[in-house]
Order: structure tokens, then sequence, then C-alpha cells
């Protein structure tokens, strides 16, 4: 999943404000102006790498002349003590960027890491890990891109993108059924997606034409009859509560599509250590 240069730079930039503000004064005070030095990224716990391109953009932004190596592809898994990226600049350079680097680089391999593990978990189900907009803030598209790195599959974007009923729409539009047929007169070439939480709603949304049934915080059984009755007159997907323990009982039930909103909202950085040792 391609990332705008553009977006890379402005999100690097505000990382790098918030953490340097008027300048690091521990670096300024103890590391002489043109002392150099080559650093190395590391694992320190197994899993998948991903946003070498930002963490690169974090040196660079602080030292123009700073040299990268990739050490370890992304989108592979790797095992603790992998070396990542090796950096060579000014020692106070990559001192400065060194925690935005980290934390951005850390944030989006944790969720490729833990989309491997999902993907792995429902390995020859046939269904695909979806993402979903539970993503931090301003990192939407860093978080979607790590989701892809790590196996799993991008759902819309955002709200433009997709017409997705949910609970509270179909409500306002007089039932799932009538939400379904709103959406499709009145956006006939968007993709439209409807939440079912019955069997009732299910059939309401087949009479209307949804192409996509999400079911929503059904169990197994539930799930495999609701896909039985589906049939092959819409694609389907299961959501709600979803973890690593049950998401291989969700897929089993014959579904296209499993979301993970903890994919992005809760998965934990993978943790990497950068050591920095002083050049002649």
């Amino acid at each position: 999943m391609p990332l705008e240069p553009e977006l890379i730079r402005e999100v690097v930039a505000r990382a790098l404000a918030e953490d340097v503000g008027d300048g690091d004064i521990t670096t300024e005070a103890t590391v002489p102006p043109d002392a150099r030095g080559i650093a190395t990224i590391t694992q320190k716990a197994p899993g998948v790498v991903f946003g070498h391109a930002v963490a690169e953009e974090a040196f660079r932004q602080v030292d123009p002349e700073v040299e990268l190596q990739v050490l370890a592809p992304e989108g592979v898994w790797h095992e603790t003590g992998t070396p990542v990226l090796r950096v060579v600049g000014t020692a106070a350079g990559i001192l400065v960027a060194e925690r935005t680097a980290l934390n951005l680089l850390q944030r989006l391999s944790g969720v490729a890491t833990l989309t491997a593990r999902y993907v792995q978990a429902v390995d020859g189900t046939g269904a695909r890990v979806l993402d979903t907009r539970k993503t931090t803030p301003g990192l939407r598209a860093l978080e979607k891109a790590a989701v892809h790195a790590g196996g799993g599959t991008n759902h819309r974007f955002g709200l433009f993108d997709a017409v997705l009923i949910k609970e509270n729409h179909a409500a306002l539009a007089g039932g799932v059924g009538e939400a379904v047929r709103k959406a499709r007169e009145r956006f006939p070439d968007a993709p439209v997606e409807v939440e079912c939480s019955t069997m009732e709603e299910v059939d309401e949304a087949l009479e209307a034409g949804a192409p996509r049934i999400l079911l929503d915080n059904m169990d197994p059984p539930q799930l495999r009859e609701a896909v039985a009755r589906i049939g092959e007159r819409a694609s389907t997907e299961a959501s709600g509560g979803v973890t690593l323990a049950t998401v291989r009982s969700v897929a089993e039930a014959g579904l296209d599509f499993v979301s993970v909103g903890a994919l992005t909202h809760s998965a934990p950085a993978l943790d990497l250590s950068l050591i920095l040792e002083p050049l002649p």
C-alpha cells in the first residue's frame, strides 16, 4: 500500500516538533556538534517490521546527510535480535531523531505484527482479516499500510469511499431494508454494506439487495446459520469482540471477511532498541 511522501513528511514533522520543541538541551549540553556515530536499530521481540520510510524521514529531517541501510525487509516475520536499520550521521542528529523514529517504527510494526498473528490464526479458512476505522487520529494511512504489510486486508478508508450502514443509520432510515434501498439509490456506484444482528435483519438486507452483510456480535452457530441463509447472494463479514482466541472459530463459519478493530486500536508496540556507537 503506497504512502504519499508528503504525508510522511507532515506526520514526522509534527512528531519532531512535539518532541524537540526549541531544541534537545541534553544533546546540546553533552554531545560535541562535530561528533559522528553509527546506530543500529534491533528487534527485541519477534514480529513484522513496518515503517522504514517513516523512520528514515525522521532522521533525514534532523540530518539531511544521514545515511541509512535497511537490514531487515518489511512485511516479513523476524525473530528477536534481528538488526532492522543502520543509521550513519551526526551523533547529535541521530539522538535528536531517535525517539520519534522509534515511536513511529514501533507503533507501525506493532500493528503489522498483530495483523500477522490474526492472519495466521485464520489460515486455511478462506476468510480475510479486515481492519476498521478505529485508528489513531492523523495516522490512519500509516496504520492501514501496516495492516497490509502484516497480511491483512484494508476495509474502507473513511466515511467517503463506501457505504456502511450501522445500527443507528438503519434506525433513522426506517429499518435495515429501507436503509439499503436508500443508500443504493443515492450512491449507486458506491460499495454498500449493512450491519445485521438478527436473522430477520439478514432477510431484510437480502430482500433489499445488499451486496455485503456485516454480521454483528453473533456467535459461531449463529454465524453458520446466517452464512447458510445468505449463500451466494451477498458476501459476508463478521465483527464484534473478535480476539486471537476466537477469530478462527468465527472464520470457520464460512465467512468471507472478519473485521478486527484491535489491529489498530489495541496493537502493542513492537519492542525495538537503538544503540549508538561513536565513529572516529
